[in-house]
């Protein structure tokens, strides 16, 4: 039986990359958590402390009637792959079904973007999870944050908080970032590529 290269990339997993500790509450660097906060929030999949995954964990059903599983690694950031492949050995969950999201200053704020796979572009978070899973073939939003004004360094701005200027497209993006997961669910996550990743918030 050949393989069915059109196959829908339907996540089972979805997790958000962040910093657990309360002083990064919504910092740049915790729009993932942000994400996926939103999304047990709206499903109704309250996240619980799990040891085994080393995070905060819920699965359930979608009103959309997908069973899917909701992770927020506790590891900090740059040890996010151990708590993924925890949850990935024990649901036997494939890299493809795996969606990361996760903060990206090469997009402005109020912009998202969905591949099906691609490199880490830096970011440490999904340099862990590549090495973890061993693989670069997975799914991933990358929701913007934009770059720095020159005047901070980079650090400074990832970990730094939004601007009063930009909640309001914070706060749409990230309703906007429920309704393209939620079209991923339903029909694949090149659907909602093409639907969502050319989508912008002016503010």
């Amino acid at each position: 039986m050949t393989s069915d290269s059109t196959a829908l990339i339907i996540p089972e997993l979805i997790v958000g990359l962040g910093n657990p500790e309360p002083k990064y509450d919504n910092t740049r660097h915790n729009i993932g958590f942000a994400v996926v906060d939103e999304l047990a929030k709206v499903w109704q999949m309250p996240l619980k402390e799990n040891k085994r995954f080393q995070g905060l964990f819920s699965e359930g059903v979608t009103p959309g009637g997908q069973k899917v599983r909701l992770l927020k690694p506790l590891t900090y950031m740059n040890r996010s792959g151990q708590s993924v492949r925890a949850v990935t050995d024990w649901y036997k969950v494939e890299p493809c079904s795996v969606l990361v999201i996760y903060d990206d200053m090469d997009l402005p704020v109020g912009r998202l973007r969905m591949r099906l796979s691609g490199s880490a572009g830096g970011h440490n978070g999904m340099k862990s999870i590549i090495a973890h899973l061993g693989s670069q073939e997975f799914p991933r939003l990358r929701i913007g944050i934009g770059k720095s004004d020159g005047e901070k360094t980079t650090i400074s701005h990832v970990l730094g908080k939004f601007a009063p200027a930009e909640f309001k497209a914070t706060e749409e993006i990230l309703y906007i970032s429920v309704k393209a997961i939620e079209l991923s669910l339903k029909a694949g996550i090149e659907q909602s590529m093409n639907r969502y990743n050319g989508f912008s918030i002016d503010y």
